[in-house]
């Protein structure tokens, strides 16, 4: 176990010994002397993360148990004779293959799981709708079609080539990266959470193909049952997918897609009836969700309706937060040849990086879906919420939260018809949930949180010494909102690390009068690849970023139009407004929380729980800036005091207490305080900062509405994505400026964004589905205004 330092950051935790003893940088740690350490206080607490839901899940939340120790962590890689049952120096020469060899496995056969999958109910119905399935029977009795699922459903687990996958693995993965850190923590609860029956599903954010044998090694190491794993990898060798499939692990049938699997009827029901089959067996399963198209949300979907129609009592969702120094990107198409130079490569290859693995609190599904309590906004379309707003101008918007049926792509797509819409809402209610709970359960790692001062407060360049200074503060602020961070150590140490492996993505220049604190600047071809590192950072201070958004919305307002009914100036003219911000401006509470929600609904899916209103998270949002010192809270004057309840004019508006919006202040006026913009000199640099987080999302929606100008005609949905993320790159380029809007999921979730809300109409066609521009807006004036709308919280 990682022992900690007297001067560092967090207990328990530490960077692994291969990355400190690599003198990587010519500059070395000079800089030690100059910086000081983090305070001790920061090493004493470490933030409780991954509870339950207190509003959808307060049954589950109660069984947590009680910690009475702190257990620390466990790199997976570091074994040696301590973890076996034998001493000795021959021990530690194969120690490795003692501890794979004790460990329990849970192996179960097959048996009749064939059968008992043809004879169910969903997929006779799915045959009998197949034309081609009633004319051509085999001698068994089966239908043909069938033959394409029938190694899918015989998967199964085999002890003896699980374990030596597990030894090959844990070999490999010792050549990748420099540890694989386990919170220690977590599993008492899983222990005894799969001891009380109802099956655990393990659900994570997918970031890289290593996820999916990331979450079966740590559970195989700590003597829990190994899950069946849901993998959305095309592999075409048969010969791996025989080894595979003998592990635990579910593939996509050969030549198909993940997207066009589910639109075939045939897949959905022999999956259903597999899932049913599995969790009956009381197997394990381990299911990853992409963030930005929703897609893995059906396999959780087809869970809940499993237990809706009653074929499954319950089962624990158990979210998992898989934390990389370095995302390791690999092609979606693997091969066997791919995987033997994969392991050539890896023997002459240095460890990069160190994995950290957080296993959530376990839930269960059925009080989730059941207590109703998952969603309290009236899901409604993008375009109803607004458009009125972008091009009516209208002052107020209407309640509600964005409804995203992408997030459910082509499910039961003969069974559509008979799902209710409010069924649905709810299904994609629980997708988001579990996106936002395993996003939130992410540890920041040393990478993440240089990436982002790199990006979002230093993109001309900071020193050594300045860059020191900003890590420590920023790791202060992640404690302090509840988010864990996955390394440790003195500050020189952590940056140094951090720097070593982001080398490649920067310019480290030392100039001569300070060669000992060298100037780092981010190369503009890297922006991508650190905003991607980054994103855990921007998730924890989302609430601050969209209050600083709509804050910078209203200030240009001042800027461009002078003083109006929301924003106030204190001894300033209209005219006398400079692009400096030095002087004195009031926000009306009201106005900034409106700018607020109308920026909320423009986010993409995961970063705001479902199980809160959009009202209540934009005023959180603005409450964040006042704790942040942004925004100072001052009374507005008034002839008769607050307090004076019975010299109001007009009667009191009396409420019930069932109503879920009341609160004491609902007697108040609207507008019962405003917002004074601190003058303090670090202020503009963590409003800025904020704002920043935000940029490359907007600025991706911007540019993808200039390229309307030049469509002509409806294109196909890929290559107009395609096309997007073309123009999104050449703009950059040109502009010089938020690099990070050029991936192809910026370019995939802006279509997305334009689709809700109407701008993109959705033609389906036998070639596929088309997009083209609604008639509404292929006028230029409708386009520049929503142009406008977004700009406005654009920070350039």
């Amino acid at each position: 176990m990682a022992q900690e330092k007297n001067d560092g950051i967090n207990k328990n935790m530490s960077l692994p010994p291969i990355q400190q003893k690599r003198p990587a940088l010519s500059w070395g740690l000079k800089i030690k002397k100059k910086v000081k350490t983090v305070p001790s206080f920061l090493g004493k607490l470490r933030p409780a993360v991954g509870q339950c839901c207190h509003q959808c899940t307060p049954d589950s939340l109660s069984k947590k148990l009680g910690r009475t120790s702190f257990l620390g962590f466990r790199n997976l890689l570091s074994i040696d004779d301590k973890q076996t049952r034998y001493r000795g120096w021959l021990v530690r020469r194969v120690c490795c293959v003692l501890f794979v060899s004790g460990r329990k496995v849970y192996g179960h056969p097959v048996s009749d799981r064939m059968e008992r999958v043809c004879q169910s109910s969903r997929v006779k119905e799915a045959l009998a709708a197949d034309h081609k399935a009633l004319e051509e029977e085999d001698s068994q009795g089966q239908s043909s079609p069938l033959s394409l699922f029938l190694p899918i459903i015989n998967t199964c687990i085999s002890p003896g080539l699980l374990r030596f996958l597990s030894w090959v693995i844990l070999k490999v993965f010792a050549s990748v990266f420099g540890g694989i850190q386990v919170n220690l923590n977590h599993l008492p609860v899983l222990h005894k959470a799969s001891q009380e029956g109802a099956p655990l599903v393990y659900v994570y954010v997918r970031q890289s193909v290593l996820d999916c044998s990331l979450i079966p090694l740590v559970l195989f190491c700590h003597n829990l049952r190994v899950p069946y794993t849901l993998c959305p990898l095309q592999i075409q060798s048969s010969f791996l997918r025989s080894v595979l499939q003998k592990v635990g692990v579910v593939l996509l049938p050969p030549n198909m897609a993940e997207l066009e699997t589910e639109g075939h009827p045939l897949y959905s029901a022999v999956m259903m009836s597999l899932l049913r089959e599995l969790l009956h067996e009381g197997q394990v399963l381990s299911v990853g969700v992409s963030a930005e198209s929703g897609l893995g949300g059906q396999w959780l979907d087809r869970i809940r309706q499993l237990i809706k129609e009653g074929s499954v009592p319950d089962v624990s969702v158990v979210p998992v937060g898989i934390s990389y120094d370095c995302v390791t990107k690999t092609n979606v198409q693997v091969g066997l040849r791919s995987v033997l130079l994969r392991l050539l490569s890896v023997l002459w290859k240095k460890p990069e990086g160190t994995v950290r693995i957080d296993f959530a609190q376990p839930f269960s599904l059925k009080e989730m879906c059941e207590s109703g309590r998952c969603s309290v906004d009236e899901w409604l379309p993008l375009q109803d919420l607004l458009l009125p707003v972008i091009l009516n101008n209208r002052s107020n918007s209407v309640f509600g939260k964005r409804r995203m049926l992408w997030l459910l792509p082509s499910l039961f797509a003969s069974e559509l018809e008979e799902v209710n819409q409010s069924d649905r809402d709810l299904s994609i209610a629980v997708i988001l949930h579990f996106i936002f709970s395993t996003t939130s359960c992410l540890a920041v790692m040393s990478t993440s949180l240089v990436s982002s001062l790199l990006l979002y407060r230093h993109s001309k360049g900071v020193s050594m010494s300045v860059l020191c200074r900003d890590v420590a503060w920023l790791t202060e602020e992640l404690l302090l909102r509840n988010r864990d961070v996955g390394f440790g150590g003195s500050i020189p140490e952590v940056v140094h690390y951090s720097l070593t492996l982001l080398a490649p993505h920067l310019f480290i220049a030392a100039t001569p009068p300070s060669r000992e604190d060298p100037l780092i600047v981010p190369r503009p071809s890297s922006v991508l690849h650190l905003s991607l590192q980054a994103q855990t950072v921007v998730h924890t201070f989302m609430l601050e970023a969209v209050g600083a958004c709509a804050v910078l919305a209203m200030i240009c307002e001042v800027v461009f139009t002078g003083l109006n009914s929301s924003v106030r100036t204190d001894g300033v003219n209209g005219k006398e407004v400079k692009g400096d911000m030095e002087f004195s401006v009031v926000l009306g509470q009201s106005e900034l929380v409106e700018k607020a929600l109308q920026l909320c609904h423009l986010l993409p899916p995961g970063v705001m729980p479902p199980c809160q209103s959009s009202q209540s998270f934009a005023l959180d949002a603005v409450d964040s800036l006042v704790r942040c010192g942004i925004l100072i809270m001052e009374e507005i004057s008034r002839d008769v005091p607050i307090c004076d309840f019975m010299k109001r004019e007009g009667a009191l508006a009396w409420t019930t207490t069932d109503d879920p919006y009341h609160s004491d202040s609902d007697c108040e006026e609207q507008e019962s305080c405003s917002y004074k913009i601190s003058q303090p000199r670090q202020c503009p640099d963590m409003l800025f900062f904020l704002c920043s987080m935000l940029a490359g999302h907007l600025s991706a929606l911007c540019w993808t509405i200039k390229t309307l100008d030049l469509m002509d005609a409806p294109m196909a949905e890929a290559e107009f994505v395609s096309w997007v993320h073309s123009h999104l790159c050449d703009t950059a380029n040109q502009k010089k400026q938020h690099y990070e809007s050029c991936s192809k999921e910026a370019a995939h979730t802006a279509v997305r964004t334009l689709i809700d809300l109407g701008v993109l109409v959705e033609k389906r066609q036998t070639g596929g589905n088309f997009l083209g521009v609604s008639p509404l807006f292929q006028l230029s004036e409708n386009r520049e205004k929503l142009h406008r709308f977004i700009s406005q919280y654009l920070y350039n």
